[in-house]
């Protein structure tokens, strides 16, 4: 796929609009329909579908390894930071309302920071899991 132009043109301009849609989902998901698990799947689509249509090696380079990794421990990091600063603030495990002077913004801010860790887990998850496979080299024998 990687000489079809027509593919190229649409990709480039559909993956900013991907991107774009899955923060949505992210900052969304306190308010209604969404959050951190959604908001990582569509990121990672994204990423994904450059790959598909740009090939692996580019898209390696523009999100390489390291990174994704990076990124499935930032964003567990951040979700159980969250916890242990509400139990040092004097409250339980994710109990935010310790977390501003009022309990409905400690609440906004705890669910945020929590939906955050989790859609940069996520996104990396699946990352992980694509490169993996998609990196993976075919025997002879596999071919039918």
């Amino acid at each position: 796929m990687r000489g079809d132009l027509v593919l190229r043109v649409i990709a480039k301009l559909l993956i900013p609009f991907i991107l774009v849609f899955g923060l949505y989902v992210q900052f969304h998901g306190d308010y209604g329909p969404g959050g951190g698990f959604q908001a990582g799947v569509i990121v990672a689509a994204a990423i994904i579908f450059h790959a598909l249509i740009y090939g692996l090696p580019l898209t390696r380079r523009a999100v390489p390894e390291w990174v994704v990794e990076l990124m499935v421990a930032a964003g567990i990091l951040l979700y159980a930071g969250v916890g242990v600063a509400t139990m040092l603030l004097g409250g339980n495990f994710l109990d935010y309302s310790v977390l501003a002077h009022e309990p409905v913004h400690g609440q906004h801010l705890g669910i945020l920071l929590v939906e955050l860790g989790v859609g940069i887990t996520v996104t990396g998850v699946m990352l992980i899991i694509f490169y993996m496979f998609a990196g993976r080299s075919r025997s002879p024998h596999s071919e039918s």
